[in-house]
């Protein structure tokens, strides 16, 4: 027998569900609210919990991370009225178990259900709650829910050896997870080696990865080790992995199924025992319909598949990150820790944060350093191009989306900002449009680009990172 706890607005449906699951053994109790459900949780001690996706007080599927954080034995179950890829999406990627239409008969969701209870008691499921307890997340900060339900997901994959693939926006902190992952693994004591696709030159991409013999091309005056090698008995965390040339997928897809490769100019085969950890801000699988990406190797990569919230999702994360880097800073600094005021908090609330936490911490640092002699941080302190953003929003709040700073520049003259943050953003926004029109013009050719912008190929590869531009292959 399971403990059933339906979360379901329809008394009539509830009492029909009541009755078919205690008729094949199950025991079922109803809340008709959100808040009812959430506190029926623990009395309840649910097995599994059914949950529809559009409920009076609220949206069902934005409380599973919240069910799955506060009772991590529970499985959920979600159910919709009218259903829909995205919710369905939405509800997966949020920690459900399944996602079903909501069927007229209780009979068919019970027989479902009942499936579920026994699937999950075979395999054990009830032993894989609190797989984050015991674990070391250094740096990744904050008790959100949604950072909550991602953590639980890496302790599962730092218990396993599958290759791991994460997602997330630039900043959220992928590289964090991805040294979590390793240190939480068996493989902790071996080295974790970083690659970060978006910075290697095309030609260089094989040599680095696979290494190369003496004499092998034009410059390889010595022999040199590959990071597969160096990953030995480690982690191989490939960084940005969707910039991944083409030409290097199909050769990288042989390495990850036999282990064993040959360096550049190299006679005989050798082998490397890796644990495999990729990351990218893009939409793989869109690449992969496209062309762009290897749908062979997306299989491989992504045998766990791991979703970094971004941070304007768990803002209530902002205040512990706040007081995790200030000492760091102020140490870096050799400034005193300072105090925070309610308006420099507020502050942070209220911006939302498309750099993510990379840019909370870059923002904090400037903060610092703007208050070196005052003992309180104020909103005055924060980076300018913030704190126009939020007069922005706060001038135009009711009316049309509004465009960012850089798109309207006439727009930050009307609320009396510096010349020195109308400098700044036209300054970014002249760089970003020259190096993208440099691009299209060489059709992605780096050598001719650095020819004509007159940038070393390492500048000119940051500055593409920088703005997000991406090379045509």
């Amino acid at each position: 027998m399971q403990h059933i706890l339906i979360i379901e607005p329809s008394t009539e449906f509830c009492s029909e569900l009541c009755g078919v699951l205690a008729h094949i053994g199950h025991e079922a109790i109803c809340a008709y609210s959100l808040q009812e459900g959430l506190d029926k949780l623990h009395s309840a001690c649910a097995a599994i919990v059914v949950l529809n996706a559009s409920m009076p007080d609220g949206k069902g599927i934005d409380v599973i991370a919240r069910i799955k954080h506060e009772s991590p034995s529970s499985e959920v179950v979600v159910i919709s009225d009218s259903v829909s890829p995205d919710e369905a999406e939405e509800a997966i990627k949020n920690g459900a178990w399944e996602y079903l239409e909501k069927p007229h008969a209780a009979q068919s969701l019970a027989s479902l259900i009942d499936r579920a209870a026994q699937i999950r008691s075979h395999t054990g499921s009830g032993s894989s709650q609190g797989e984050s307890q015991g674990k070391q997340f250094d740096g990744i900060v904050g008790s959100s829910p949604q950072l909550r339900a991602c953590l639980d997901i890496v302790g599962r994959a730092a218990n396993s050896d599958a290759n791991v693939l994460i997602k997330g926006e630039t900043g959220t902190g992928k590289e964090l997870i991805a040294w979590a992952i390793h240190r939480n693994s068996p493989r902790t004591d071996g080295n974790f080696v970083v690659v970060d696709c978006a910075a290697l030159p095309e030609p260089l991409v094989e040599s680095t990865l696979l290494g190369h013999e003496k004499g092998a091309f034009t410059g390889a005056d010595k022999a040199q080790t590959g990071l597969i090698k160096q990953a030995d008995g480690g982690t191989l965390f490939l960084d940005e992995v969707g910039e991944l040339p083409l030409s290097v997928q199909k050769s990288f897809l042989r390495v990850l199924e036999k282990r064993r490769f040959r360096p550049v100019g190299g006679k005989e085969e050798i082998q490397s025992d890796f644990r495999l950890i990729s990351a990218s801000n893009r939409n793989l699988d869109k690449m992969a319909q496209n062309g762009e990406f290897r749908e062979d190797l997306l299989f491989r990569i992504r045998s766990f598949g791991i979703e970094v919230p971004p941070l304007r999702q768990r803002k209530e994360d902002i205040r512990s990150l706040v007081i995790y880097y200030m000492p760091k800073i102020c140490d870096r600094l050799g400034i005193g820790v300072k105090e925070i005021s309610p308006e420099f908090y507020d502050a942070l609330f209220r911006y939302n944060w498309p750099g993510n936490v990379r840019e909370l911490v870059n923002s904090l640092e400037r903060s610092l350093v703007a208050a070196r002699v005052e003992d309180i941080l104020l909103p005055q302190q924060l980076p300018t191009y913030l704190r126009v953003q939020l007069a922005r929003s706060s001038v135009q709040r009711g009316g049309p989306p509004e465009k960012t700073a850089k798109e309207n520049l006439p727009d930050c003259l009307s609320i009396l900002a510096t010349l020195q943050t109308v400098r700044e953003i036209a300054s970014e926004q002249a760089e970003r449009q020259y190096l993208q029109k440099l691009i299209s013009l060489t059709h992605g050719d780096i050598k001719e680009s650095c020819r004509i912008s007159k940038l070393s190929r390492s500048r000119l590869y940051a500055l593409l990172k920088k703005h997000q531009i991406q090379i045509p292959r």
